[in-house]
């Protein structure tokens, strides 16, 4: 019998983690608990929804590791050019990342015992933050995080992911006032509703398939407003242009 896992909100522990990210935002760690903090039922929705389509049927069967997969930067790396595959080995490489910093991070989390097909899914989704920032073309970039965590959160529906995009558009707003700033993140949140459901995609068979090829069949659209903040700020020698290599045009 599948083991109970933990559906209760966390609001103390989710302002705890708020507070910690407001004096640091690097502090990967904090993400993961406030995301935990504020999980509620969501993540069970989202397996129960993947376990009724035919690849999430199968998955949950085999069991396949997506870490792996991410991990082989020799197949990755061979991969023809303007495919996934080659383009998350290219970002990944640039920004000296790997899948298992994302592993290590997580481990801040102590989860009640959860199933193995609960266990498997959330690892699953954790290692497709990275593949979101390809398919969206959103940078690794303050803005570009903040628009993906949007994204995110309208494939998901998860709080704790509002909540981060929130704080992250109150924060770039005070720093670039003359920019688009709330527009670019609701745009990423109006991507991710409009695009299918990211979550439940067969990424293995994805990473071969040319990149173009996965954004017109998932109806991810072209952000506008990200590219063109991007792109002053960067005139403005705020920050290096950190898109990814195969970013969405604008």
């Amino acid at each position: 019998m599948p083991q109970a896992t933990d559906t209760r909100l966390h609001p103390i522990r989710a302002l705890r983690a708020i507070r910690a990210l407001q004096r640091d935002r690097e502090d990967t760690k904090q993400v993961f608990l406030l995301i935990e903090a504020l999980r509620g039922k969501t993540t069970l929705r989202q397996l129960n929804k993947f376990r009724a389509t035919e690849f999430g049927r199968r998955a949950l069967t085999e069991r396949p590791r997506l870490f792996d997969r991410l991990e082989d930067w020799d197949t990755l790396k061979a991969l023809p050019a303007g495919t996934l595959g080659r383009a998350y080995y290219e970002f990944m490489a640039s920004e000296n990342l790997s899948a298992a910093g994302l592993v290590e991070a997580s481990k801040v989390l102590k989860r009640p015992p959860a199933s193995d097909d609960m266990t498997w899914f959330r690892e699953r989704n954790r290692e497709t933050h990275d593949l979101l920032h390809i398919v969206t073309g959103y940078g690794r970039d303050p803005m570009g995080e903040a628009c993906l965590v949007a994204f995110t959160y309208a494939q998901t529906g998860q709080k704790g992911f509002l909540v981060i995009a929130l704080n992250a558009a109150r924060r770039a707003w005070r720093f670039l006032p003359r920019q688009p700033v709330k527009r670019a993140i609701f745009e990423g949140y109006r991507r991710g509703r409009r695009a299918e459901w990211l979550i439940g995609a067969d990424w293995e068979a994805l990473l071969r398939r040319p990149l173009e090829e996965v954004r017109r069949q998932f109806g991810v659209e072209p952000a506008h407003y990200y590219p063109t903040i991007v792109a002053a700020i960067s005139r403005a020698g705020l920050i290096k242009d950190t898109r990814p290599a195969a970013a969405m045009p604008a």
